[in-house]
């Protein structure tokens, strides 16, 4: 039974990886191209190299990914080379036949419209690949191996490349166009850091009450939800006291605090952001004793 859930869980994950690389072409070819826009990643240096040269966009991605496997596979690890090597090959293949698909074909020659909805759909294909597991390869990889030689953090050398690629395809662009790469950059960045969080954001809460006993029982038997009791100390009168802490889906705030203001009014209730909960009710199944 369990090795039946792994070949789907498998199987699933190759779907999500290869539908992400698909959506990555697709907006690349409908938005990006016809419109001329500069961009970040393994794409913006095969756009420069596109428009300098002449090479073909698909050609030198699939180039640049080979090679940066390789990197991946000698610095980073064999494990890390088996979820990149499907990116490597299924993005450049999908642009290739989107291509010969769609010809010449514009659906819109609003540059701020193609520069909006390539940022949406970049963001989207990246966050459907890394959340399934997978590395889109390419331009991922140096950072990656800063990281692990040099401990720089991957989000400052990413950003540091983005900025680098995005000033070689200046010699191409007008200031304008560049202006708009960065849009795009900071549009797919903001997309992607939402997707990663999306289905994972709870609200944790804490009260302080002198009726803990009961908003225990109540959070418990009302909303089926785990509460965990924390000691406290007073800081005026140092009275000893119990905090009720409890985390809960964002859509259930509303219900506890009703619940809340009916068991104690002048209670002090505390609502915070978490941005991922893992455990027992959450990433693992309800277990009860």
């Amino acid at each position: 039974m369990e090795e039946k859930q792994n070949v789907w869980r498998t199987l699933a994950m190759l779907i999500l990886v290869v539908a992400g690389n698909v959506l990555y072409a697709l907006s690349v070819k409908a938005f990006l191209m016809p419109a001329g826009l500069v961009t970040g990643g393994t794409t913006g240096i095969a756009l420069a190299m596109n428009q300098g040269f002449g090479v073909p966009v698909s050609l030198f991605v699939l180039i640049f990914n080979v090679v940066m496997l390789i990197v991946g596979f000698l610095l980073l690890g064999k494990t890390f080379a088996i979820t990149t090597i499907i990116s490597t090959f299924t993005y450049p293949a999908a642009l290739e036949v989107i291509e010969r698909l769609v010809g010449d074909m514009v659906i819109t020659q609003d540059i701020l419209l193609c520069t909006l909805f390539s940022g949406l759909c970049i963001g989207l294909s990246l966050g459907i690949v890394i959340r399934a597991g997978a590395s889109t390869g390419g331009m991922d990889i140096p950072p990656l191996v800063l990281n692990r030689y040099f401990r720089i953090p991957v989000s400052v050398s990413l950003y540091f490349f983005d900025i680098v690629i995005l000033l070689a395809q200046s010699f191409w662009s007008t200031p304008e166009k560049l202006l708009y790469g960065i849009l795009l950059v900071m549009t797919y960045t903001a997309v992607l850091d939402k997707l990663m969080l999306m289905g994972t954001a709870r609200t944790e809460v804490k009260v302080v009450t002198r009726k803990h006993e009961e908003m225990r029982n109540a959070i418990l038997k009302n909303l089926d939800r785990g509460v965990t009791l924390l000691y406290g100390e007073g800081g005026h009168l140092h009275e000893k006291t119990q905090i009720v802490l409890s985390i809960i889906s964002n859509r259930e705030l509303p219900q506890v605090e009703k619940l809340i203001r009916a068991i104690d009014p002048e209670s002090f209730m505390v609502v915070s952001r978490v941005s991922e909960v893992r455990g027992r009710g959450f990433s693992m199944s309800k277990k009860y004793q």
